[in-house]
């Protein structure tokens, strides 16, 4: 089977995408992400894939699992694991809407990961429009947390992971067209600051900020980084009414590290600020941790299997490990060989400014048909 032979079209691919893209689902709207769950899991039901719901939990949108027909079904095989959830609240379509600008298309999540996914289950459709049954059997796995660490169903990717030999991540592609196949490090952190009330304008002096001592640990957390560990603050809450000095103010920071060492270092470092000072209370605790995904010699192999098919497709595929993390730092962590950045070439992720190259919906269609239909 020559993937280069199947007719993907990519203006029949943008039909189906935009159909998903402008189905808003910011991970925090579990309602919002079950709906896309649900388009998905219809088109992949018309394909003749059967169809598991999970109930979602801690506030979260459910999960997907479709296993496509096989005559080696219930045996391990491949799995694609995408997220269905995006940054982007509901309501930005009319901020960023669907567009095309020739090789250009724009759209909430089009990037990551929508077109990715969306690509995935064409190629599974190409081939079996070709009567082609590939080696081993194939299911796919939509989640809805990944944008914020996946702290609801990291068991699931896991306990699934586990049950196959290769895992497939059709998150965004590397710009140079290249692949990834390690992720680095990452660690959240929750952060509260507790001083005392007092009225702003008449007693000033009588109260202790914690806006302020939020502002001067925010400082602080980002002087840390280095090029071996970074760290940020990327979400800051703090007082309700102007004339009271803040009571609380509560944040949320990211440490990334290519090493796992570099990042047990930056914990170290990130919950040593806990303490009192001045009267007011600050507290680091841990959150969701994505750990190194260093890649093996099964996932080296796995990636010379891709890199040949995309040399039989007339381009180069360049590989490296990369940050930003994703769900492919689980599987990769737990030895399961698994190549990630599959999906769509494009850029400006989480913002308003979101696109995919449409040229890669075909190409990296085909590169995943490749996949399906060799791995073994």
């Amino acid at each position: 089977m020559n993937p280069a032979n199947l007719p993907f079209d990519s203006e029949a691919m943008l039909q189906g995408l935009r159909t998903w893209v402008e189905c808003e689902s910011p991970t925090w709207d579990a309602g919002a992400v079950n709906r896309m769950l649900d388009i998905a899991a219809r088109d992949m039901a018309i394909m003749g894939a059967t169809i598991e719901r999970i109930a979602g939990r801690q506030g979260f949108g459910g999960v997907i699992r479709a296993r496509f027909p096989h005559p080696k079904q219930g045996e391990p095989g491949i799995l694609i694991a995408g997220h269905m959830d995006t940054v982007h609240p509901v309501g930005t379509i009319e901020k960023l809407k669907w567009r095309r600008d020739g090789n250009k298309c724009y759209g909430p999540g089009i990037y990551d990961m929508k077109g990715g996914n969306y690509l995935s289950l064409e190629a599974i459709r190409q081939l079996a429009r070709a009567s082609f049954t590939t080696p081993l059997p194939i299911t796919v796995l939509f989640t809805p947390d990944e944008e914020v660490g996946t702290p609801s169903t990291r068991d699931i990717i896991e306990a699934e992971a586990a049950r196959n030999k290769y895992v497939l991540v059709p998150e965004p592609g590397r710009a140079d067209n290249g692949v990834t196949t390690g992720r680095y490090a990452i660690a959240r952190f929750n952060l509260e600051a507790t001083g005392r009330p007092s009225h702003a304008g008449a007693t000033l002096s009588a109260g202790r900020s914690a806006i302020r001592e939020m502002a001067r640990q925010i400082l602080a957390i980002d002087a840390m980084t280095t090029e071996d560990c970074t760290f940020s603050v990327g979400v800051v809450h703090g007082g309700q009414w102007v004339n009271c000095v803040a009571t609380t103010a509560t944040g949320e920071a990211l440490s990334m590290a290519k090493r796992q060492a570099d990042l047990d270092r930056g914990v170290e470092r990130m919950l040593a600020l806990s303490g009192t000072t001045n009267d007011v209370t600050f507290k680091v605790t841990r959150g969701v941790t994505r750990p190194v995904w260093e890649p093996d010699a099964g996932t080296m192999a796995l990636y010379e299997k891709a890199r040949g098919i995309a040399k039989s497709l007339g381009t180069e595929l360049p590989h490296a490990s990369s940050g930003g993390g994703s769900d492919g730092n689980f599987t990769g962590a737990m030895g399961i060989p698994t190549l990630d950045g599959l999906g769509v070439r494009g850029g400006n992720g989480h913002t308003l400014e979101e696109f995919i190259e449409v040229e890669s919906l075909v190409e990296r269609g085909r590169l995943m048909a490749g996949l399906l239909a060799t791995l073994e």
